[in-house]
């Protein structure tokens, strides 16, 4: 019997808690979201809490979604506090292809509980495969000339890689552990779908590595063209201010109120004077493009 509970109300506890003899302690955590994932044994049945990532399939603005499961040897309890598409789509499945009536021989709730795993960590694959889309975009901008804008979008990348691998980190003990207690509670069957799960979560690793070593890359790339960027702009600036500092002075040094300045007071002075500092203007532009310095 797969029983799912959507934001669970205390009726909704009440109700497992008779019919299922679960620990009140753990009845009552089921009202609400846990802080911290983990994985507890009990005399038949085993409470697991997991956190997954979610970006792209989120319902609300968390960018993390709790599932807590009651796995015992007849019954798997899910509940969950906010939709979550694998699990429904799962539901469906379970619906459609009505599994509980199709004379299984193995343990159906392992059945049950072990596709809802699988059905989530695919989804996870999705996520990522939307964050390695968007490094793509990032990609495309960082070669267009968009470095500056790149950096927030970069940024928003790796915190949100941060807090995928953050909320998956855990799953690997969870997976261990849950080997080692199935095996107590369970038949040899369950450490099987262990095993398929934890290959399951070795793709997910695999990918946060790849979209993590890919972000790292294009980080390192962005900042090069920022950096040869400002390089350009402060070697124009510095070409700038050498040609137009002597051409200061000299104006300076033709604008000072004196009665013996050279050629100041002759025919054409101004326009002697304004050639004599195009003439270097024109010589230090020669002498820069000579040294190929622009």
């Amino acid at each position: 019997m797969w029983v799912d509970i959507t934001q669970p109300t205390e009726d909704d506890i009440s109700t497992v808690l008779s019919e299922f003899h679960i620990r009140p302690s753990i009845a009552n955590e089921l009202l609400s979201p846990s802080v911290k994932s983990r994985v507890e044994l009990h005399n038949d049945y085993i409470y697991l809490i997991l956190h997954f990532p979610a970006f792209k399939h989120s319902h609300s603005f968390e960018n993390k979604q709790e599932v807590d499961f009651i796995v015992g040897k007849n019954f798997l309890i899910t509940a969950r506090y906010d939709t979550i598409d694998p699990i429904d789509k799962f539901a469906k499945i379970v619906e459609v292809n009505t599994i509980l009536d199709r004379g299984i021989e193995e343990n159906c709730t392992a059945v049950i509980f072990f596709g809802i795993l699988q059905e989530i960590y695919q989804s996870l694959v999705h996520e990522l495969e939307y964050i390695e889309s968007w490094l793509g975009n990032i990609e495309q901008g960082i070669f267009a000339g968009e470095e500056k804008e790149m950096v927030y979008s970069i940024s928003e990348v790796s915190r949100n890689l941060l807090n995928f691998k953050k909320a998956t980190d855990f799953h690997a003990e969870a997976l261990e552990s849950l080997d080692v207690y199935g095996g107590k509670l369970f038949a040899e069957h369950f450490s099987y779908h262990v095993r398929r799960i934890k290959n399951e979560y070795s793709k997910i690793t695999h990918h946060i590595q790849n979209n993590w070593d890919s972000m790292t890359e294009l980080r390192e790339t962005n900042n090069a063209l920022l950096s040869t960027k400002q390089s350009e702009i402060m070697k124009n600036l510095t070409i700038v201010s050498f040609i137009t500092l002597p051409l200061s002075l000299f104006a300076a040094l033709f604008g000072m109120n004196t009665s013996s300045t050279p050629i100041v007071g002759g025919s054409n002075d101004f326009w002697i004077i304004l050639s004599f500092m195009a003439l270097g203007a024109a010589t230090s532009l020669v002498f820069f493009k000579y040294k190929r310095w622009f």
